[in-house]
């Protein structure tokens, strides 16, 4: 895994532990969008993970999406 995928993963797990418990449980989606830009950061290059991530956490709104959305 390429050093600078490491360091987004360790920001997001940041996020999960620090933000996230204070926003509370409020996902539409399943898994959560910061455990699904993780799997996108295990499973594609970094352009690609970054504009998935970002393509799923602008989804997240009233009309958007819900449900499971696994990482393509």
């Amino acid at each position: 895994m390429k050093q600078i995928h490491k360091i987004l993963i360790y920001l997001i797990k940041l996020y999960q532990v620090t933000i996230s418990p204070i926003l509370g449980q409020n996902c539409r989606y399943s898994p959560t969008c910061s455990n699904y830009c993780i799997d996108c950061f295990k499973k594609h290059g970094t352009k690609q993970a970054i504009s998935l991530g970002l393509k799923r956490i602008f989804s997240c709104h009233p009309f958007g999406g819900s449900g499971y959305d696994p990482v393509p």
